[in-house]
C-alpha cells in the first residue's frame, strides 16, 4: 500500500512506502477452539489476514470488540514484552495475555526497524518502574504526571525508523496533549516509522491518510474517519449537547 500523507497545513509528509510489518495472519487451522476466548470474539473469529499501512494503522471499536486483544497479540508476536516496553524489557507483573499471539503470524517487509516500543496505557506504570531500575535515562519519570510521562516517552524514547504499537495512548492525555502526540507521531512517520494504534480518540483517528479498521460483530472492516462512531457521536454531541443531555438525563 503506497500513498502520500497530506498534512492539515497543506504540506506533504514523505514517509516510506513499505512498512516493517506488511500484514498479520491468523493460522486458522491451528486454532484449537473458536468457541473460546479470545477466538470467540467476532472480530478475531473472522480474522484471516490483516494488511497494515506502512505509516499508521488504527484499530477502533467498542469496549470488548477485540482491538486491544489483537494489538497485544501483534506486539507479542513481534517479540515485545506483553506488558509493554522495548524488546529489551522482560518482566511480568501479572500475566494476563491471551493465546492469540501463538496463532498469529507476522508478515514482514524487506525493511527492519531500528527501534520499537509497545505502549499499554494500563501497564505503563510497571514499565516506567522497570525502566527506572535498569537505565538512568528513565530517572524521574515517576515524578511526572501520567500525561507528562506519556509525552516524555514519545519525545525521548521513540526514534526514526521504529515500529511502535500503542494501546489507547489517549488514556492519560488531555485533548491538547493528544494534539501534541499527533504531531510527534507525524514527525516519526515522516522519518520512516510505522505505527499501529488502538484508540477511542477522535483526535488521533483524524490523522490524514491513516488506515482505520473498525472491529465489531461483523468482523474487521476498513472505514473512513467520518464514518466512525467516535467521530459521528462526538460531532453530534458538540453540535447540540443540550439535546443529548435532555435525553440521557431524562427521568422517564
Amino acid at each position: 500500500m503506497s500513498r502520500s500523507v497530506t498534512l492539515i497545513d497543506g504540506t506533504l509528509g514523505l514517509g516510506t512506502t513499505e512498512g516493517f510489518v506488511r500484514s498479520v495472519r491468523l493460522d486458522r487451522e491451528q486454532v484449537p477452539d473458536f468457541g473460546k476466548y479470545p477466538f470467540a470474539i467476532p472480530a478475531i473469529a473472522r480474522l484471516d489476514e490483516l494488511k497494515l499501512d506502512p505509516r499508521l494503522t488504527i484499530l477502533v471499536g467498542e469496549n470488548g470488540s477485540g482491538k486491544s486483544t489483537l494489538l497485544e497479540a501483534v506486539a507479542i508476536a513481534a517479540r515485545f514484552n506483553p506488558e509493554g516496553g522495548t524488546r529489551n524489557f522482560s518482566f511480568a507483573t501479572r500475566p494476563t495475555e491471551s493465546d492469540l499471539h501463538r496463532h498469529l503470524r507476522i508478515i514482514r517487509g524487506a525493511r527492519r526497524e531500528k527501534s520499537g516500543f509497545f505502549l499499554r496505557a494500563e501497564s505503563f506504570f510497571n514499565v516506567a518502574t522497570v525502566g527506572e531500575g535498569v537505565h538512568e535515562s528513565w530517572a524521574g519519570v515517576h515524578d511526572k504526571s501520567h500525561g507528562e510521562a506519556f509525552l516524555w516517552l514519545l519525545e525521548n524514547k521513540f526514534r526514526p525508523n521504529g515500529l511502535y504499537l500503542l494501546d489507547e495512548p489517549e488514556a492519560a492525555l488531555s485533548p491538547q496533549r493528544q494534539l501534541s502526540a499527533l504531531a510527534i507521531i507525524h514527525r516519526l512517520v515522516k522519518t520512516g516509522s510505522q505505527f499501529v494504534v488502538a484508540t477511542h480518540s477522535p483526535i488521533l483517528l483524524a490523522y490524514p491518510g491513516a488506515l482505520i479498521y473498525r472491529l465489531d460483530d461483523q468482523g474487521i472492516t476498513s472505514t473512513a474517519y467520518e464514518e466512525t462512531e467516535h467521530y459521528t457521536i462526538t460531532r453530534s454531541f458538540l453540535e447540540n449537547p443540550s439535546r443529548f443531555l435532555k435525553t440521557l438525563l431524562s427521568d422517564e
